[in-house]
């Protein structure tokens, strides 16, 4: 395993995070921490991301008022791809086993 420098650690860790004023729901219903689908109906709290930790910024009725509190959902986006150059090279075609396999 490849020890990486701290510096580009904490780089890569950044571009993960949050930023402050990032808003997301939580269910208030009886499974927390669920999806939306699961009870959609629920009152959600809304958390802001001070740069710290979520803190509580208020209540939404349902789970289509809170998507339209949150905003769009754009953390997905932050997180970079894998090089695709660092994928193994792919097999010679046409794919030949090394050892001949009879059935029984």
């Amino acid at each position: 395993m490849d020890d990486e420098p701290l510096d580009e650690w904490a780089a890569r860790r950044e571009t993960r995070r949050p930023t402050p004023g990032d808003r997301r729901a939580v269910p208030l219903g009886e499974s927390p921490g669920h999806g939306g689908h699961v009870d959609p109906d629920a009152p959600r709290a809304m958390l802001e991301w001070d740069g710290h930790q979520w803190t509580p910024s208020g209540v939404a009725e349902d789970h289509a008022t809170a998507a339209q509190e949150t905003g769009p959902q754009d953390a997905a986006q932050r997180v970079p791809l894998p090089r695709f150059s660092a994928l193994p090279p792919a097999p010679e075609r046409p794919f030949r086993p090394t050892q001949v396999f009879r059935r029984p």
